[in-house]
């Protein structure tokens, strides 16, 4: 039998024993995935933090249930590891680790790069290999082929290679692993066969592409979607704005159209792994071609702009109660980057705060999911979560809603606020209208 037919028995009969690099927000989901259709998992990472609290059948992410971790290790299904010299015995590797910008808005291929090299010192005859890390068209065929033919070994005959987008949206109830379709885009029609068999298992559907690199334009393409329209809405909340037009008003009516139309939402800025950094593997890409992409560079001009418009709101609400910015109390409303998680990747609301502090305000923040602000590359705030009661919100010049988590008493806000600058349209939203109320 050869390697091929070898490991799809292996993955058919659920005996291929699955290794995932990266636990996080992508990472652990598909780890937990595996394990719940009975193949023993191995979970890699270097944070040995992560590791431990696997090990004990603990959760780290709020959204995941800690339950679904310890039955799985107590079943004896789910090994978390350090050691990447396990990977030898790994029938299917999956690469699921960051890929951030540097400063200069380049891709930052280091956690890759890295991967790939233990992967190469431990690689066999019979391996699938997955990377799921968003990035540029290229990277699988670039970067992962090279290091693993150097061993002697062939693609597609040797071993296998595919690229697989991750699709994850963390908190999302309706979407999940397993109903999210999965791309699967190979080095050769037999490394898609074997990439197409081993998510088949876990997924309910599974689409071919001719190529890892249709694969990885597709996720490019799926958030530049996204980052392009989402600027489109700010640049025109911000023109309705001085227009007098409520743009939230102008949405709902918009989408009353039942084609042609898909509602985009304005917000204070980008946040997330996915919209405010994919985008640019393309931009950077695209320079190896003599191409400027224009759509994708303004799209980033405006989104990163959204903070500085939000501030200079502020000052303008609290200028019409003659609230100088400078000692300003400010309590910002929710720092995770979306709704109804305890995710700050990339947040808005940690550059908010900075410029706010910059020009002199106070600022504290409420966050049910956030209790405290963890050190990130680029800030290190050393706050904590305010409670949300009515003797802490009068304490406030004025209150700042950046993230709309559905938990957030917005009536006790509204009450109990002297200002508030809403960038989120919670207060109209939750039925509560009123004219201390600023948008932004």
């Amino acid at each position: 039998m050869d390697p091929k037919d070898r490991l799809l028995e292996k993955i058919k009969t659920k005996k291929a024993k699955i290794g995932i690099i990266g636990l996080g927000y992508v990472g652990l989901p598909l780890l937990i995935r595996f394990g719940e259709e009975g193949f023993k998992v191995f979970g890699f990472d270097i944070d040995e933090k992560k590791i431990s609290m696997l090990k004990e059948g603990k959760s780290y992410i709020k959204h995941i249930d800690s339950e679904k971790i310890k039955e799985l290790i107590d079943k004896e299904i789910l090994y978390p590891a350090l050691d990447y010299s396990l990977l030898k015995d790994i029938d299917c590797i999956i690469i699921c680790v960051p890929t951030p910008l540097n400063e200069k808005r380049e891709p930052e291929l280091r956690y890759i790069k890295e991967t790939t090299e233990e992967i190469a010192k431990n690689i066999r005859v019979g391996q699938l290999i997955s990377l799921e890390s968003t990035t540029y068209p290229g990277t699988t065929r670039e970067i992962l082929l090279p290091k693993f033919e150097e061993k002697g070994l062939k693609a597609g005959k040797d071993f296998f290679l595919v690229f697989s987008p991750e699709r994850e949206n963390p908190g999302d109830k309706k979407y999940n692993t397993k109903n999210i379709p999965k791309l699967v885009g190979g080095i050769t029609r037999d490394c898609t066969k074997v990439g197409k068999t081993l998510y088949g298992q876990i997924v309910e559907r599974v689409i071919e592409v001719s190529s890892p690199e249709v694969a990885e334009a597709a996720k490019l393409l799926e958030n530049i979607y996204r980052a392009v329209n989402i600027a489109l809405v700010n640049e025109l909340k911000m023109l309705f704005d001085r227009m007098g037009i409520d743009i939230w008003e102008v949405i709902e009516a918009a989408k009353t159209k039942p084609f042609g139309f898909q509602p985009f939402y304005p917000g204070p800025g980008l946040g997330g792994h996915c919209i405010p950094i994919d985008p640019f593997y393309l931009t950077w890409k695209a320079r190896e071609y003599d191409f400027h992409t224009r759509f994708i560079e303004l799209a980033g001009e405006i989104n990163t702009s959204m903070p500085y418009y939000v501030v200079e709101k502020t000052i303008r609400a609290l200028n019409s109660k003659s609230i100088p910015i400078k000692g300003a109390k400010i309590l910002i409303i929710g720092v995770a980057y979306k709704p109804d998680v305890d995710d700050l990747r990339e947040s808005p609301a940690l550059r908010i705060m900075e410029l706010l502090e910059r020009e002199g305000a106070v600022v504290d923040y409420h966050d049910p999911y956030i209790p405290k602000l963890p050190k990130t590359r680029r800030y290190d705030f050393k706050k904590a979560s305010v409670s949300l009661t009515k003797e802490n919100l009068s304490r406030y010049d004025a209150v700042l809603i950046i993230t709309n988590h559905a938990s957030i008493d917005y009536g006790l806000i509204l009450e109990n606020a002297k200002l508030i600058v809403d960038t989120r349209n919670a207060i109209r939203s939750n039925g509560i209208e009123n004219n201390k109320v600023w948008k932004a």
